[in-house]
């Protein structure tokens, strides 16, 4: 049986791990390293890192902060930010990330997906897409939610298996920091279209929002970050419940 995953994220911006509303008004929360100390030793399946301003500042990801939680954690971590090239993607790997999201670059220039693939493996290659619900669709944004690109988040995810990425992370901008449940027509829509895991973000308020969107969203594993920050919910408990409600967890 597919076991589903639960990833807590951390949205860096310089040392510091934040968290905003929509991509907006960001506060302070911790220490990353510290942070992702404390995940790996409450039952975190995996860990996402984003650098979320490395992109829209030009300047390259945090690789001291990579090299650090590699020393620090057990478990698969994945590190999106400001990755432009393949020497970006050998870095932050040979800084001991498992994983490398890309998002703005990849959109500019598909090709480096493959090309990341190619060298490193799909399994090592996330496509991160930050999706805005437009009429009856969503586009796809850039630079941290800045730049709207235009491109059909649903046909992005597509080409992006297509082109080699091995999981895609699908972070909802409406939803964002609001707490009210996942964007469950987004992930289902592109999950019933791919063959590759979709992790859902953004919007996670409650227990039964990880259950809606693990269940009816068809999402592989959910991300989410304030709830489990502020430790409105402990991981243990939501794995514990969903368990109880027929989701196979990780162990």
């Amino acid at each position: 049986m597919i076991t589903k995953r639960i990833i807590p994220c951390l949205d860096v911006d310089k040392g510091r791990v934040v968290k905003g509303k929509k991509f907006l008004e960001v506060q302070d929360v911790s220490d990353p390293v510290e942070l992702a100390k404390q995940y790996s030793l409450n039952g975190a399946d995996e860990l996402v890192f984003y650098d979320i301003t490395a992109a829209s500042e030009n300047r390259d990801i945090f690789v001291d902060i990579v090299e650090r939680t590699a020393y620090e954690v057990y478990i698969p971590f994945t590190v999106g930010g400001g990755i432009r090239s393949i020497d970006d993607f050998n870095k932050v790997l040979r800084a001991g990330a498992d994983k490398v999201s890309v998002n703005s670059a990849a959109v500019q220039n598909p090709n480096l997906i493959t090309e990341a693939a190619l060298k490193f493996g799909s399994q090592c290659v996330v496509l991160s897409i930050d999706a805005k619900r437009f009429c009856d669709s969503w586009h796809v944004y850039r630079n941290g939610g800045r730049i709207d690109t235009g491109l059909d988040a649903v046909e992005w995810a597509v080409k992006g298996e297509q082109l080699g990425a091995g999981e895609l992370v699908l972070n909802s901008i409406d939803a964002d920091g609001i707490k009210d449940g996942y964007d469950i027509e987004l992930n289902r829509t592109i999950s019933k279209l791919v063959n590759i895991p979709v992790i859902a973000s953004g919007g996670a308020g409650k227990k039964e929002d990880f259950l809606e969107v693990l269940t009816e969203g068809c999402a592989d594993a959910a991300l989410a970050a304030s709830v489990f920050h502020f430790n409105e919910i402990p991981i243990s408990e939501l794995k514990e419940y969903l368990q109880k409600n027929g989701v196979a967890m990780r162990r």
